[in-house]
């Protein structure tokens, strides 16, 4: 049997960590966990599961470097990479563990579609679903850019798909649905400065208005946002505020920079 190590970046997740890490005990054989100093219960919780419990300064924009720093420590023949507000329900649990011991497979990566949650529901529609994500792989084939927020491994060598989907709970109320919001747009704004982006007249209708404009139309309209009710109506606007929102703070730290 090839050993699997499920790897993870966290911070502050006593109110997920214990449904993800109960949902891969039986296929995991090794579980290795970055932790940003939480001051939760997070922690505790993740040693009950004999999980490899790393410490590191947090970062709520750069994280993907401390997810580097857990596939790095990982000593399996395959990682499966989590977050830990995601769930492996058994039939995927079951479907990874036949992949990772075919023996005469060639695939060195695999995708998986994940189910998003918002609010009240998995979104079905929106450009939300299916939403493939790469994370299975063989150990030293596949790695984290560590440039963007939404960015997926990269693997070295061929790549499949698995059938069965991977369960993420993102957004189980609106406050932290906010909170997440605020990291993900200073860190486009944080983008916006590394692109010198001029701020004008131009500029400033552009992401205030015409960007978030064709933004809610193409995820609420030509992806049927609409389908997933009052959730999908949701979605579709603050998803297409994030560039006015992006550039207005981009807009302040130019201008004001003491107030950064």
């Amino acid at each position: 049997m090839k050993k699997l190590s499920v790897v993870m970046a966290v911070y502050n997740e006593e109110e997920n960590i214990g449904r993800c890490l109960e949902s891969i005990k039986d296929i995991a054989d090794e579980i290795v966990v970055v932790d940003g100093n939480s001051i939760d219960k997070t922690v505790e919780i993740a040693k009950k599961y004999n999980a490899k419990v790393m410490f590191t300064k947090n970062s709520e924009t750069h994280f993907h470097v401390q997810k580097n720093m857990a596939i790095d420590a990982a000593i399996g023949e395959w990682i499966l990479q989590l977050d830990a507000d995601e769930i492996v329900p058994p039939e995927l649990a079951q479907e990874i563990l036949l992949t990772i011991n075919h023996e005469r497979s060639t695939i060195d990566g695999y995708w998986m579609n994940r189910k998003n949650w918002f609010l009240s529901r998995f979104l079905t529609k929106g450009g939300q679903y299916p939403d493939p994500t790469l994370r299975l792989y063989r150990n030293g084939k596949g790695r984290l850019p560590a440039r963007d927020v939404h960015e997926q491994a990269v693997v070295e060598g061929k790549t499949g798909k698995l059938k069965h989907d991977l369960l993420h709970y993102r957004d189980r109320d609106f406050k932290n649905y906010l909170l997440r919001n605020n990291r993900y747009t200073s860190l486009l704004a944080e983008q916006f400065a590394e692109q010198h982006l001029s701020i004008n007249p131009i500029s400033c209708i552009q992401y205030l208005v015409l960007k978030p404009v064709r933004e809610f139309l193409w995820i609420y309209i030509r992806h049927r946002g609409y389908i997933d009710g009052f959730p999908g109506f949701v979605f579709a606007l603050f998803s297409s505020l994030r560039f006015a929102i992006a550039y207005i703070k981009y807009w302040q730290i130019t201008k004001f920079p003491s107030y950064d």
